[in-house]
């Protein structure tokens, strides 16, 4: 897939193009139905897949105080989006100039210019320019003025209540521990992605040790407690080779010590406690939680806690 950051990065010769707009946050079931629907409409034809996106929520420059965090990072989201089979992806900064860029001017830089838009998929709730001014019938309206198709995807809903999926779910569930859940409507495990960094050697001394991930790691981390899942080693450069490991994974303070100030990812790799991760770019995949965040009342029951957390994991993933 290609990689575009300014419309005006993309070539003359790019080729006429179907196009699916929206923030992506995530890459869930419902953003990959629009998807879907771009790669089924594009099949026997010369027209390029494209998405667009931007660099953050929109809410990050209009309104900071109201806007959530997000449920992947920037790199997370286009390797997501690569996995789809699209042709590429416009990612556009959205900053102050772009907050104000009126919607029929965006139109027509990105979708008539840049991308020579051809149909062009959206929600329902799709909004676009200055104020969020856009809607889809000033889309559609300025399609058939410009000569491209608008599509409005309806939203995929949960069969047991008929709730829309979206990203503010799936936030909710990660914030409640609910793991499992939100990997059905992610169609993928909640995964956060970052850089094994040296920690305290807490789990080394207890005979537990565990690849910590740095303070910069990209993904929404659920909420505290002990999780069964997966590290995923990444190999490297341009190397895209992935090893995969069951691994007992703990998010929060560690407060049987109380020598943590902020909540943290650690990873205890069943089996392999000579794995030399340090620097390492992985994947910590949570597919189900064991329990919550508690402290205990000396070490020897700490530890006895963490065999069953491991014998609970391997059970689990049947490892």
């Amino acid at each position: 897939m290609i990689l575009f950051e300014d419309a005006a990065d993309i070539p003359a010769d790019f080729g006429e193009s179907i196009v699916a707009i929206g923030k992506f946050d995530g890459v869930h079931a419902g953003h990959r139905a629009i998807i879907e629907r771009v790669l089924i409409a594009s099949a026997g034809g010369a027209l390029r897949t494209v998405a667009v996106t931007f660099d953050r929520n929109p809410l990050a420059v209009l309104r900071p105080e109201k806007c959530p965090r997000p449920l992947v990072g920037n790199a997370q989201k286009i390797e997501l989006l690569a996995a789809t089979g699209l042709d590429a992806t416009l990612m556009l900064r959205f900053d102050e100039a772009q907050a104000a860029e009126e919607a029929g001017d965006f139109v027509r830089r990105v979708l008539v210019h840049a991308l020579r838009a051809r149909r062009v998929l959206v929600g329902r709730d799709f909004r676009f320019g200055r104020g969020g001014a856009g809607d889809v019938d000033l889309l559609q309206r300025l399609g058939r003025e410009h000569g491209f198709e608008v599509d409005v995807i309806d939203d995929i809903a949960s069969t047991g209540d008929g709730r829309r999926v979206s990203s503010t779910w799936i936030r909710e569930l990660l914030s409640e521990g609910d793991v499992t859940t939100a990997a059905k409507l992610l169609g993928r495990l909640p995964s956060v992605t970052g850089e094994v960094v040296h920690g305290l050697q807490r789990g080394r001394e207890l005979g537990f040790p565990t690849a910590n991930l740095g303070p910069d790691a990209e993904g929404f981390v659920p909420a505290d407690g002990v999780y069964a899942g997966w590290l995923v080693v990444r190999s490297g450069g341009t190397d895209l080779r992935r090893t995969k490991y069951p691994a007992a994974i703990s998010v929060g303070v560690n407060p049987t010590f109380g020598d943590v100030d902020q909540s943290q990812v650690e990873a205890y790799v069943l089996d392999e406690t000579a794995l030399d991760l340090y620097g390492r770019r992985v994947d910590v995949q949570f597919q189900q939680r064991l329990r919550g965040m508690v402290a205990f009342e000396g070490v020897e029951k700490l530890i006895a806690q963490m065999h069953d957390d491991v014998e609970r994991t391997r059970a689990l993933l049947r490892a």
